[in-house]
């Protein structure tokens, strides 16, 4: 009841993933990212476990490939799972377990790779790896949303999405960006591509906050003397 894109920019580095589902909060249990290392979307019926694993396994030095072989040979249950991997060469790798549910496929592409189920057609996971591809040259968070734009646009899950979640890291240990719309009934694509509109502008900001106050830009809150 899922898709998503993980991919990496060549230009800066920064990794992420952009996910959406029928369910709620499903960035929570499928998008798992580190700087430096690369991405894994763990889906279908999750095991949000691989997400740190296949992280961990990439981090001493498995490339994509061999980190997804490993989780497939040593996760229990591993035939409902549904997996996708970026490394910190940009390389992919993907696994569909036989029991994912419904419509299902994957795609890769250069430094992308895009996966779901229950879709409404296999060709959605190919038009987001294109679309990612296409946008290249802008701001990774603008890619993965033109990625979720064309997987709606090709038809979708065979249900409503109902959440969306973004993330993203950089240079520093934390999240750059996380953002999640966890439950709605309009559009949670949409409302998540506001949400980065809004975040994009004070993004850096709040990492310069937290390594250096004293070079950090105004609140612009009431009470920011």
């Amino acid at each position: 009841m899922t898709f998503s894109v993980s991919g990496r920019c060549a230009d800066t580095g920064m990794f992420g993933i952009a996910v959406s589902s029928s369910s709620p909060s499903v960035a929570a249990r499928c998008a798992h990212v580190r700087a430096g290392i690369g991405a894994v979307s763990t889906q279908n019926v999750t095991d949000p476990r691989l997400g740190p694993k296949g992280l961990d396994l990439m981090a001493g030095g498995l490339s994509a490939e061999a980190a997804l072989a490993r989780l497939v040979a040593e996760a229990p249950h591993v035939e409902y799972r549904q997996l996708a991997l970026v490394d910190a060469e940009g390389r992919t790798a993907a696994f569909s377990g036989a029991k994912t549910l419904g419509t299902h496929a994957f795609a890769r592409g250069n430094g992308v790779v895009a996966a779901g189920n229950m879709l409404t057609t296999t060709a959605i996971p190919q038009a987001m790896v294109e679309a990612f591809e296409a946008a290249e040259g802008r701001h990774l968070g603008d890619r993965m949303i033109a990625a979720m734009r064309a997987a709606v646009a090709a038809g979708g899950e065979e249900g409503p999405v109902h959440s969306m979640g973004l993330v993203m890291v950089d240079k520093v240990s934390w999240n750059v960006a996380d953002l999640r719309v966890d439950w709605t009934e309009g559009d949670p694509i949409e409302e998540c591509a506001a949400l980065w509109q809004r975040w994009r502008t004070e993004m850096d900001a709040y990492v310069t906050r937290a390594l250096d106050p004293t070079q950090a830009p105004s609140y612009g809150v009431p009470g920011d003397l």
